[in-house]
């Protein structure tokens, strides 16, 4: 069975499906490339991390990553080894102690996690001939699915996504009270998130 390395692309706007995103992965040293639909929070997620960005609290896969540093395991490939029905399954080889053990992933947060431990992404010739497209190109403008603006909001968010209702109560009454109506907005907004 022929494997084929695969490199991160970027990530853009679904233009089938709404509210999702597209993973583009390509082959390295060739013209085919993979769409895999994502939902926004995994588009985020690999989107802060192709940028680089640090987000004040860690996020789920940086979690996983500081975990790995303590727990000294790491993530040593990421393989997208089946695609039926529509689905891509993917495995990732943890080392730990010089062990292996493959855990299955749904593919965004196995990209995720490859982007964070700079680990390889393989798949089969098979797959790339039953998925891969040439045409499948990213606007520049696309990619990166989300703007600066985004980006600072969603910062900004996660200094508080961590907090009790009562916590976040309490900094609302007092963002508004010196004035700071856009923490407040961006307060008022998480409390509405948790009471949907």
């Amino acid at each position: 069975m022929a494997l084929v390395n695969l490199e991160v692309h970027g990530v853009t706007y679904s233009q089938s499906q709404k509210d999702a995103y597209v993973l583009i992965l390509g082959e390295i040293n060739g013209t085919r490339k993979i769409p895999v639909i994502i939902g926004s929070s995994e588009a985020q997620a690999i989107a802060l991390a192709l940028e680089g960005i640090q987000t004040p609290r860690p996020l789920t896969h940086d979690l996983i990553k500081n975990l790995a540093d303590e727990l000294q395991f790491y993530v040593s490939e990421v393989v997208i080894y089946r695609f039926a029905d529509g689905v891509f399954f993917t495995n990732l080889t943890i080392v730990q102690n010089e062990k292996k053990f493959i855990i299955d992933s749904r593919t965004s947060d196995a990209i995720a996690l490859a982007i964070r431990f700079n680990c390889p992404i393989i798949t089969t010739e098979e797959i790339l001939n039953q998925t891969g497209t040439e045409k499948y190109d990213i606007p520049e403008e696309q990619n990166n699915p989300l703007t600066e603006e985004e980006i600072a909001d969603a910062e900004k968010r996660f200094e508080f996504i961590f907090d009790t209702n009562e916590e976040l109560e309490v900094k609302l009454a007092k963002a508004v009270e010196v004035e700071n109506y856009e923490i407040a907005a961006i307060i008022r907004d998480e409390l509405k998130s948790r009471n949907k």
